[in-house]
């Protein structure tokens, strides 16, 4: 995680911080940095430095808020918060693999998509869900991140704190 702090703080972003050993990081970054451009310019760096290609997924602060706020499964009775994840899709996917993904369903696992975001609620456990990275990145043909709900939060929390 040290590395990875090293590549942003090379991109000259400022109050750089890692959480946890899953490759997120808290900065700042000027008010005119898009977050495709530092994603590109993140995944540029690393393989520079490191040999490794691996995609980035940039959100920003007031992004984070909104996907926490518009988490759908929140609201519903009887959900386990423990148990739900955002899987960060690195584009919105085009409508017809949209449409093609919501004919698979694996109860007792739900997913919602609503815009960049893949809302998921695992009620037995994540670690066992067909509704993993690989299954939204195939089904939909984008780039897919997920973290847990605490996670999120945490993340959120941080990045307040900056």
């Amino acid at each position: 995680m040290a590395d990875l702090k090293a590549v942003y703080e090379g991109l000259n972003c400022k109050n750089v911080t890692t959480y946890i050993q899953s490759g997120n990081v808290i900065c700042k970054c000027g008010d005119n940095v898009l977050s495709e451009n530092l994603s590109k310019k993140a995944e540029k760096k690393i393989l520079e430095q490191h040999n490794i290609t691996t995609p980035v997924i940039t959100i920003t602060i007031d992004e984070l808020k909104t996907v926490i706020t518009a988490n759908p499964f929140v609201k519903q009775p009887g959900i386990d918060a423990e148990k739900l994840h955002i899987t960060f899709l690195a584009e919105v996917p085009k409508q017809a693999n949209l449409d093609k993904i919501l004919q698979y369903n694996y109860p007792p696992d739900k997913f919602i998509i609503i815009h960049k975001q893949a809302y998921l609620y695992c009620p037995v456990n994540y670690g066992n869900t067909k509704l993993s990275n690989t299954f939204f990145e195939s089904k939909l043909k984008v780039t897919a991140t997920t973290r847990n709900w605490r996670t999120l939060n945490t993340l959120l929390q941080l990045a307040e704190e900056k």
